[in-house]
């Protein structure tokens, strides 16, 4: 990777979709134009997004900037790391192994059911009354 190069990934989690493009750097991360601390407050969305760099003891070499839409923070954040693991994937295919067992190259299928009719939600029935 030269120095002007950057590398392109897409990262998917619910209804959010992660545009990531990661330069080299001094490992600052930006989404939607905001530093990570702003645009994710709790520590645990922030965990999450640097998981892959920390994983491959990258956390310092790359910058982040992330375009994020759809969903909510949790699944922003979980969209992100999937796109930054892609990242790292495409910059050094020799990493593959290591996030490949860390579980951080597989998108997370779950999201939410569809309402039936005659119900309340997916599954919950309206509050039976017998007279």
């Amino acid at each position: 990777m030269t120095e002007s190069s950057e590398i392109w990934a897409t990262g998917r989690r619910k209804t959010s979709i992660a545009r990531i493009k990661m330069v080299q750097g001094s490992g600052r991360i930006f989404c939607n134009g905001r530093e990570l601390e702003d645009y994710f407050p709790r520590l645990c969305w922030q965990k999450a997004v640097r998981r892959p760099l920390e994983t491959v003891e990258a956390a310092d070499r790359f910058d982040i900037h992330a375009n994020l839409t759809g969903g909510g923070l949790t699944g922003q954040a979980d969209a992100m790391l999937l796109g930054i693991a892609r990242a790292l994937e495409t910059y050094d295919p020799e990493l593959r192994g290591v996030l490949k067992d860390e579980g951080l190259l597989r998108r997370d299928p779950r999201s939410k059911e569809r309402k039936k009719y005659g119900r309340r939600g997916a599954r919950a029935r309206f509050q039976f009354s017998k007279r």
